[in-house]
């Protein structure tokens, strides 16, 4: 299984929970920036962070665009923070009026909170970026969550850092949504990919669990 280094995202801290979750399991995981071994791994787990045109011209200028795209038609893939806002087609973010273009693998936009003048229940005001916990709901399309949940508890806490988030075209790409000054996308899924906005190698034993799931997963 290969982690896509591609000179951003928390490369580290996703590469140790991957590392950790792959114990005993008799996966391989190697964190690396050459296309040839992003192309020869069977599972993929592309990270993000920080500004989403930053991430793209990593991803453009590191020639790991076209393994990544022909891992997520081919093999399972696993998006976490920026690396599954970059699913979608485009994201606000980046210059005014234009923002940047995504992968184009899931229909739809990346969007920021707009959270002026309201206050949550204790009275203090939302704060953007989101920095912590949040619970989580599974949404279920045709009365089936999506696998790489397992057995994580529908409503289990994970941790977010985020400004924008997904707003998926179709309800059927939504796998998870969180409430922030009102109901957001938390997770998407599309055929063999999955991916969160929220960061799972930061979400003690319940990101450790989506991992151990994701690396059993055969979609």
């Amino acid at each position: 299984m290969a982690v896509v280094d591609y000179g951003t995202g928390n490369l580290r801290s996703v590469s140790q929970a991957v590392q950790a979750a792959a114990v005993g399991t008799g996966f391989d995981v190697v964190i690396t920036a050459d296309p040839a071994q992003v192309q020869a791994a069977g599972r993929v787990v592309l990270p993000g962070q920080g500004a989403m045109p930053d991430c793209m011209r990593g991803l453009r200028d590191s020639g790991l665009l076209a393994p990544v795209l022909d891992a997520a038609a081919n093999k399972p893939l696993f998006g976490v923070c920026v690396g599954m806002q970059m699913l979608l087609d485009r994201s606000e973010e980046g210059p005014p009026g234009v923002g940047t273009p995504g992968l184009g693998l899931i229909p739809g936009e990346v969007v920021k909170f707009d959270l002026a003048g309201q206050t949550q229940p204790d009275g203090s005001r939302f704060k953007v970026p989101q920095m912590g916990w949040n619970q989580v709901r599974q949404a279920s399309h045709s009365g089936r969550r999506h696998p790489v949940w397992g057995e994580v508890p529908d409503g289990a806490h994970f941790y977010f850092v985020h400004s924008y988030y997904a707003r998926p075209r179709e309800a059927l790409h939504t796998a998870g949504e969180a409430n922030y000054g009102g109901l957001f996308t938390a997770a998407v899924a599309s055929d063999n990919v999955f991916a969160t906005q929220f960061h799972p190698e930061k979400s003690a034993e319940q990101g450790l669990a989506l991992y151990r799931n994701f690396l059993h997963w055969n979609p």
